[in-house]
């Protein structure tokens, strides 16, 4: 109920500052476990696309932002779950794999930390870990253009990735992740 006040006030807030403009939103399946893999520009980019995909997202989030009590207990109420960064983190791997097994949305910002200078960076293997031991449909997101008031901010779903001949031949959750960052340039080349 929390998740969808919040996505309901954060649509108000964020629809009124920015002009979100959504593309593909139907490439999103509407049932079964999907994982959304975001290019990441600024902090306010979970709440955008939480607000803009169709399902509810259970995103990873910064393990120090749990720390502090209520604003921890606020975001489990928001499914999100803590990732300590910069180590393998087998609990939030574990807690991962559970939203897909569960049937929901996995929502990863695959360069682990925003861009600095707007172009998209390389992609940590954790997004190709889920690919690789799920049978989650991945959707590539792209988030562009600036967070500044009343200037159009475009957030493009693509059409799911096709991963069939990487899991075949077994390829490593590197190359997975890669091919994923790959799909998510393509939209943002289509967005200049």
């Amino acid at each position: 109920m929390l998740y969808k006040i919040g996505k309901f006030l954060c649509a108000i807030i964020f629809k009124t500052l920015y002009r979100i403009e959504v593309t593909g939103k139907q490439n999103v399946p509407k049932k079964g476990p999907v994982i959304i893999c975001s290019n990441h520009i600024s902090n306010i980019d979970p709440p955008v696309v939480g607000i803009t995909c169709p399902r509810d997202i259970h995103f990873m989030a910064k393990d120090e932002l749990f720390q502090k009590k209520f604003i921890g207990g606020l975001l489990r109420k928001l499914h999100a779950f803590p990732v300590k960064r910069g180590m393998q983190d087998r609990q939030a791997l574990r807690d991962g794999l559970k939203v897909l097994k569960d049937g929901h949305t996995l929502g990863l910002f695959p360069e682990g930390t925003r861009s600095t200078n707007g172009e998209l960076g390389k992609g940590l293997a954790g997004a190709g870990f889920f690919a690789l031991r799920s049978d989650a449909a991945i959707i590539p997101c792209a988030i562009s253009g600036e967070y500044k008031r009343f200037q159009k901010v475009n957030v493009t779903y693509g059409e799911p990735v096709d991963l069939k001949e990487l899991k075949e031949r077994k390829a490593s959750a590197q190359e997975v992740v890669d091919t994923i960052m790959d799909e998510i340039q393509i939209l943002l080349n289509k967005d200049k």
